[in-house]
């Protein structure tokens, strides 16, 4: 029988982006929302309620990947060290005052539709194929590790569609449909290969577990945002 290890990978949960301006917030130091706190309590209690245990704990770094960890692990009653890999960082945007009220669209959205080429850019910034290069390597530094059987990686909606792409395809692909939205959480059972790996659950929410909020992906609701306070700050 194959032997499977077990990652627990999920997103942060729920932050505030903009200023009441439409002005964003420096990307390194953004917090968990009260809404957020709840998401990342609710997961650790679901861990709890499952008794599962976690010999590593991950983050990428950011304030709100350590706070949503944190907040899981508490919940969970858990204790291992919680370490910080910088490479597992969200893709990087530019300048939103550079992009020109045409290019919003695209800008925001083309990079998590579909199939995304890997020369596809995020809000004028890194491209897809920048991110995977950065992310893959990580992530099976991570698999080559032998002293865990389950492992918690807190990280954001971009760096997890590369990782689960990588599961589901073998290839350094990008699945941009793949909803993650804040808070949620993925099991992956890891074989040796990704053919031999089973991505168990996908954007599993439990505080709203049929998604019945909302049908807009997370980027969509960001861009809306977004126009409405770049509106209000230019009348």
């Amino acid at each position: 029988m194959i032997e499977r290890r077990r990652l627990l990978l999920m997103r942060h949960g729920a932050v505030d982006y903009f200023d009441a301006g439409g002005r964003p917030y420096p990307p390194d130091s953004v917090p968990l929302t009260t809404q957020g706190v709840t998401q990342a309590r609710a997961i650790g209690a679901a861990l709890a309620a499952g008794g599962i245990a976690i010999d590593r704990a991950l983050s990428s770094g950011l304030v709100r990947t350590r706070e949503t960890a944190q907040h899981v692990l508490e919940a969970a009653r858990l204790s291992p060290p919680l370490e910080h890999w910088p490479d597992l960082q969200e893709i990087r945007g530019g300048r939103l005052s550079a992009i020109r009220d045409d290019e919003l669209r695209d800008a925001f959205l083309a990079a998590f539709e579909g199939p995304v080429p890997r020369d596809r850019r995020f809000l004028g910034g890194e491209t897809i194929g920048e991110l995977i290069d950065r992310v893959l390597p990580a992530l099976q530094r991570l698999l080559a590790a032998d002293d865990w059987d389950t492992a918690l990686l807190v990280a954001h909606g971009g760096v997890n569609r590369a990782v689960l792409s990588w599961f589901l395809t073998g290839r350094h692909e990008f699945l941009g449909g793949l909803a993650q939205d804040a808070g949620c959480l993925n099991v992956i059972d890891v074989g040796a290969t990704p053919a031999t790996s089973v991505v168990r659950v996908v954007n599993f929410c439990p505080l709203d577990t049929l998604r019945t909020e909302t049908r807009l992906s997370t980027m969509e609701e960001l861009l809306q945002k977004y126009l409405k306070l770049r509106a209000r700050s230019a009348a």
